[in-house]
């Protein structure tokens, strides 16, 4: 496929995923809560996540916040990924995002939506919005779990996440 039909599709993806998240809400009951902020451009994401009784696999994860269309696209896609992984698979998924963002491999074709993002990587200044769900995931799959009832969630700045 030629450089610009696949730019034209990584935007396509990640506008129709900005647009209509599919993966927006918070999960109930919530076992682990991260709020991540880019202070450099304004993006948050509130990050939610329940767990199967052992605390072993990601059973639901969902996100809210505001943010431009590569951090809400980027939050979106990870939740369908991560989704039904355990704590290790999804940390290492978190791992292979981030090297992507520097320039590294695509993912295979089992994840290839997430490949949308690659093209993000052509802007040093946007990785940090692309990156900052995941970075947010990192921290709480982490954390301690965390009690439902409680207000503040775990907080991240993603300052220095490139």
């Amino acid at each position: 496929m030629p450089l610009d039909n696949l730019r034209g599709l990584y935007q396509q993806v990640i506008l129709e995923r900005y647009k209509k998240p599919r993966n927006f809400g918070r999960v109930n009951p919530v076992h682990r809560h991260q709020r991540g902020h880019n202070p450099s451009c304004g993006d948050t994401i509130d990050l939610t996540l329940q767990l199967d009784p052992n605390q072993e696999r990601i059973v639901d994860i969902k996100f809210e916040g505001e943010g431009c269309a590569i951090a809400m696209a980027s939050a979106d896609l990870m939740a369908d990924a991560v989704r039904g992984r355990t704590i290790p698979e999804a940390l290492q998924l978190v791992e292979r995002f981030q090297t992507m963002m520097r320039g590294g491999e695509e993912f295979p074709r089992e994840y290839r939506s997430l490949n949308a993002m690659k093209g993000v990587a052509q802007f040093p200044v946007r990785i940090k919005c692309a990156n900052l769900a995941w970075h947010a995931l990192k921290h709480a799959l982490q954390s301690p779990a965390t009690d439902d009832s409680a207000e503040e969630p775990g907080f991240v700045s993603n300052e220095s996440i490139d």
